[in-house]
């Protein structure tokens, strides 16, 4: 995404930021002044339950636009942390809303990442309803072209498709041998 997006973001004011792990870039009810784009790393947008564990609604990779829909919010509804050391590029949120209402080519961009957005979150909504970790794990493998996991994102892999790690390994050994 960021790619079609950066000549348009050329001539706006601009800052890096580095978060180390853990780190949190805003948190839930924090009011949204900026948005950012992750250049290295991997932040997660997180919503903790009342039980405290988290819910990751978002793994933002280099190229991502952390919270985009937050661009229309006046607060973020949920924690951003790093995950690993993570550098963005942080832009004013009211110097975005000017150049979308100035760019009809921006806007139509804009519409678009927010639209792959939507069907990116369907599908993970569609990979959690399945019933079994056979089923889950297929799913997320034709998401991701046939690939199947690496063995360093399994946890990621597992977090992802809703099940535990250690039913994540037990299906990945079933289909080993």
């Amino acid at each position: 995404m960021l790619q079609s997006i950066e000549p348009y973001l050329r001539d706006l004011r601009a800052r890096q930021q580095h978060f180390d792990t853990g780190q949190h870039l805003f948190h839930r009810g924090d009011p949204v002044t900026h948005m950012h784009i992750v250049l290295a790393g991997s932040i997660h947008l997180v919503r903790y339950q009342s039980d405290g564990s988290g819910l990751i609604l978002q793994r933002a990779g280099p190229g991502s636009i952390l919270a985009e829909a937050s661009l229309y919010s006046g607060i973020y509804h949920c924690d951003a942390v790093a995950f690993g050391a993570a550098d963005t590029r942080v832009y004013a949120k009211v110097s975005l809303k000017k150049l979308l209402t100035r760019s009809s080519e921006f806007s139509d961009i804009w519409a678009h990442h927010l639209a792959q957005e939507l069907q990116s979150t369907r599908l993970r909504a569609e990979i959690l309803s399945l019933r079994t970790v056979a089923e889950r794990l297929d799913a997320w493998m034709a998401w991701n072209a046939g690939s199947f996991p690496q063995k360093g994102e399994w946890k990621l892999v597992a977090d992802q498709i809703g099940v535990s790690p250690e039913a994540l390994y037990r299906e990945i050994a079933k289909r080993r041998q």
